[in-house]
């Protein structure tokens, strides 16, 4: 499964083109993020794309030189639970 990315949203489609999982994030200036919501399907939950989706923003945003503050409390767990994210992390 894909990842595609658009701005404010990284997101995976099945085969037919429906939504399977998402993560949307909004600007905060010029140098930070908000991730305000990640989205997996219920038949989905059990493959780690929503953590497939974090791993994406932190890694788009990385290349960007931006911050994320992460508001979604799945995103704000992923930040804890992977140390590599930490310095991404905005103050």
């Amino acid at each position: 499964m894909d990842i595609k990315q658009e701005e404010g949203r990284h997101y995976i489609e099945s085969n037919d083109g429906s939504l399977l999982a998402e993560i949307t994030y909004v600007s905060a200036g010029d140098t930070r993020v908000i991730i305000d919501h990640t989205f997996v399907a219920e038949e989905q939950r059990q493959e780690g794309l929503g953590a497939k989706l974090v791993s994406s923003v932190v890694s788009d945003m990385r290349d960007k030189n931006k911050k994320i503050i992460p508001l979604c409390p799945f995103a704000k767990a992923e930040f804890e639970r992977n140390k590599d994210y930490q310095s991404l992390l905005a103050n």
